[in-house]
């Protein structure tokens, strides 16, 4: 019998919840035979539908006030778990109602707080971490179907970064016997993976590139009130301050070779606080097209950096294959298609291989969700730097 799994997530920039309803047929293999227009993966599973909820305006505010908090009242911090396994439950509940499907089990991400992929020393130990909120018994409970969620941490405990994760994905969707491809997904942060032509699964390289949304969203909310920039309409009315990107792209963080993660540790409020610094005296507008600017020249960075020598010599026929929210910034994807143009790469969007850019990552924990069932491991050990493959996530039953 085919199985049909409802995938969850909800990102850094905590805008609100994705969910993708994904059925996988009996036996569903974990490999897959390359992509086709004609099917949402070009592998073993199909996307039945696909919907987005943002979270209620308080909700946003007391998760963006809890992420990277030097101090959060432990109450607040159960609560909220409780609370997001409710709105999470609430918003497959809807979905499945709408699109009259009966789901067998959920892949829930949850809402990341807190991640620190680097080992630090806490209490006489070195310890690297992760914490992803939204309470999986909740949701079973809810649904009346067992959850798979809090997938980081079993990466992290093989001695892996945790993320990134969909590069699992990228790698049955996106290889190819010819073409080089760049699967580039742009939410609150940005991230790649590359897969070399005729590559194996241990062979593709992922890591994240920089900020993908957060500081141009940051920016907005700082000088316009608004929580992101519509159509890219602002930064088009702007011009790049080019020199605050040459002193911006010499930060340690873009130097740093893969396997390599980041969040709002690295590029939230007190980065985005130094960055509207160094843009005094600039009008609003330069500002956020400044903003953007940064995660076009970032990717592109990364590219040069760490994936075209990777890809060796002769050059292939190369493809970035771009989705997440930023996908639907044009300003963006034309500052990005600058970036990447004279790197002899073509730029495409997950949308013209049957996936829509914003439902990308809830089906990859749709996917994910599924090899957990299947006591399979789905973490990419050449990306995430683990030691050893992990099954991936934690099960409640209902």
């Amino acid at each position: 019998m085919s199985m049909i799994i409802a995938g969850v997530m909800s990102g850094t920039s905590a805008d609100g919840i994705n969910v993708a309803l994904v059925r996988f047929p009996s036996g569903a293999k974990r490999r897959a035979k390359g992509p086709s227009p004609h099917n949402h993966s070009g592998s073993d599973f199909t996307l039945l539908a696909h919907e987005e909820y943002p979270f209620p305006a308080p909700v946003r505010r007391a998760i963006l006030g809890t992420m990277n908090a030097e101090l959060a009242r432990v109450a607040d911090l159960a609560r909220l778990n409780f609370l997001l396994g409710e709105l999470y439950a609430e918003a497959v509940a809807k979905t499945t109602r709408k699109h009259r499907v009966k789901i067998d089990l959920v892949g829930c991400h949850g809402q990341t707080l807190y991640h620190q992929g680097t080992a630090e020393r806490f209490l006489g130990r070195k310890l690297a971490v992760t914490w992803q909120t939204g309470e999986g018994a909740v949701i079973a409970a809810r649904l009346g179907v067992p959850v798979v969620s809090d997938f980081r941490p079993a990466d992290v405990a093989a001695g892996g970064k945790g993320a990134p994760l969909v590069p699992f994905l990228d790698y049955l969707l996106y290889r190819d016997p010819r073409v080089e491809r760049i699967a580039q997904n742009i939410g609150g942060i940005a991230n790649l993976t590359a897969i070399p032509a005729g590559a194996s699964l241990g062979q593709i390289v992922a890591f994240d590139t920089g900020p993908g949304n957060m500081v141009m969203d940051a920016a907005m909310e700082e000088l316009f009130g608004r929580r992101y920039d519509r159509d890219g309409k602002v930064a088009a009315s702007g011009r790049v301050l080019d020199n605050v990107i040459a002193q911006l792209i010499r930060a340690r963080f873009f130097r740093q070779k893969p396997p390599r993660t980041a969040g709002r540790e690295e590029f939230g409020r007190e980065y985005v606080g130094r960055f509207l610094q160094i843009c005094r005296g600039a009008s609003k507008a330069d500002v956020v097209a400044t903003a953007t600017a940064l995660t076009a020249r970032s990717i592109a960075d990364a590219v040069t950096r760490f994936v075209l020598p990777r890809f060796g010599v002769p050059r292939r026929d190369h493809e970035m294959i771009v989705s997440g929210g930023g996908a639907k910034n044009p300003t963006l994807m034309a500052m990005l298609c600058n970036e990447i143009a004279p790197l002899g790469i073509d730029l495409h969007f997950s949308d013209e291989f049957g996936l829509p850019a914003e439902a990308k990552e809830a089906v990859a924990f749709a996917l994910l969700a599924h090899e957990t069932w299947h006591r399979r491991p789905s973490n990419v050990p050449s990306a995430t730097g683990a030691k050893r493959a992990a099954i991936l996530g934690k099960i409640s039953y209902a």
